[in-house]
């Protein structure tokens, strides 16, 4: 009760509270990621020869797929800033555009999300002789794509961090669209 401390808002100060808690649960991912990949970096995947599909494109274009969905993340970050500065100045009309493309970018992002897990599950177009981790033993074996306990491209590891860190990503995305539509409404 009483007074909030510094004169911030409970609004504002727990908004804080949670980007704070949020890029410190991303920063732990992306550090444990980081770990492993300097622990096994003879045998660690390559990022731009993993990820080199592009929708509608014969030729693999190394992580360009990869910057398209950054674009589309920043981009709706970008409509989001928007929405919310035409909210303070009560716009109405502007929020509601702001916020429709916000939603649409975030749906863009979730559904390109999903396009590339799909690709890395399926992997290669015709699969691949890899020198895989095989009940602890290093062998060639012919695998097709990516999961959480075989994977094409290199540690099994990979793919778990790879599946857990961009799903989790997706979640909070997800989450996201889910607010904003809710928002989007109770503005109309």
């Amino acid at each position: 009760g009483g007074q909030s401390p510094y004169g911030v808002s409970y609004g504002k100060m727990f908004m804080w509270f949670f980007l704070i808690s949020d890029a410190l649960t991303f920063a732990g991912l992306l550090c444990a990621y980081g770990f492993m990949r300097h622990k096994y970096p003879e045998v660690w995947p390559i990022p731009g020869e993993v990820f080199t599909h592009f929708p509608f494109v014969d030729k693999h274009i190394p992580l360009a797929y990869v910057g398209l969905m950054t674009f589309i993340l920043i981009m709706s970050s970008v409509t989001m800033v928007l929405a919310v500065e035409a909210g303070q100045r009560k716009n109405k009309k502007a929020v509601t555009v702001w916020m429709l493309l916000t939603i649409v970018g975030g749906l863009m992002f979730l559904g390109s999300q999903a396009w590339e897990w799909y690709h890395f599950i399926v992997g290669t177009e015709h699969g691949a002789i890899r020198n895989q981790l095989i009940n602890g033993v290093w062998q060639d074996a012919p695998f097709h794509g990516a999961n959480l306990k075989y994977n094409e491209y290199g540690l099994p590891v990979f793919g778990n961090f790879f599946f857990f860190i961009t799903g989790f990503h997706g979640f909070h995305v997800f989450s996201g669209v889910v607010i904003n539509i809710i928002i989007f409404i109770n503005v109309l």
